[in-house]
C-alpha cells in the first residue's frame, strides 16, 4: 500500500542550504522534494485543487523555479504558460521592472504579447520571502489589464512578511508556511 503524502512529508523534504546565494541567507531548496514523484505530485495536486474552478487562462511562472510546478499546473488547468525571466532571456520585445531582493537588486521581464485583457492569471513561484519578485511580477502583469490575478507559492517564509507586500493586490495561497 502507498502511504498518503502529508504536509509534514513535504516540509521534511525541503533542504536548508546555509549561506546561499550569499552569507547569512538560509536557502530553502525544493529540488529535494521535486525529485520524489509522490511529493511533486502532491505539490501539483494541492495547487490544482485550489485553482481548478477559478477560470485560469494563463499561469505565469517566475524564473526559474516557478517554471517547474507552474508549467505542470498550467497543463493540468488547461491554461497557457507564460515565463517571467531575468533580463536578456526572452527573444522578443519585453516589459521590464526592477525590484529589491532580501540580498540585493533584481530585474524581471515579460514578453509584451504574453497576456490579453481577458486573461485570468495565476502567478506562481516556489517561494515567498520578502515579496520583491512577486510584487515586481504583479507590476508586469498589471501592464496588460488582465481580468484578474491570483498568486500561489509552494513555500511561504512567514518571518519575512512578504505577504504584506502582495496580499492586498491579489488573493494568495501557499502550500507550506514556515
Amino acid at each position: 500500500m502507498i502511504k498518503a503524502v502529508t504536509l509534514q512529508d513535504l516540509k521534511g523534504a525541503i533542504r536548508d542550504v546555509p549561506d546561499f546565494p550569499q552569507p547569512g541567507i538560509l536557502f530553502k531548496d525544493i529540488t529535494t522534494a521535486l525529485k520524489e514523484p509522490e511529493l511533486f505530485k502532491y505539490i501539483v495536486d494541492v495547487l490544482y485543487e485550489e485553482y481548478k474552478d477559478k477560470g485560469i487562462t494563463k499561469v505565469v511562472g517566475i524564473e526559474s523555479r516557478g517554471f517547474i510546478a507552474g508549467s505542470v499546473l498550467a497543463y493540468r488547468l488547461g491554461a497557457g504558460f507564460v515565463p517571467i525571466r531575468k533580463p536578456g532571456k526572452l527573444p522578443a520585445e519585453t516589459y521590464s521592472t526592477s525590484y529589491t531582493l532580501e540580498y540585493g537588486e533584481g530585474k524581471l521581464e515579460i514578453h509584451k504579447d504574453a497576456l490579453e485583457p481577458g486573461d485570468v492569471v495565476l502567478l506562481h513561484d516556489d517561494l515567498l520571502a520578502t515579496g520583491g519578485s512577486a510584487n515586481a511580477s504583479l507590476d508586469l502583469i498589471g501592464k496588460f489589464g488582465v481580468k484578474s490575478v491570483m498568486v500561489s507559492f509552494i513555500i511561504e517564509l512567514l518571518f519575512l512578511e512578504g505577504r504584506k507586500k502582495i496580499a492586498h493586490r491579489a488573493p494568495l495561497t501557499s502550500i507550506l508556511s514556515i
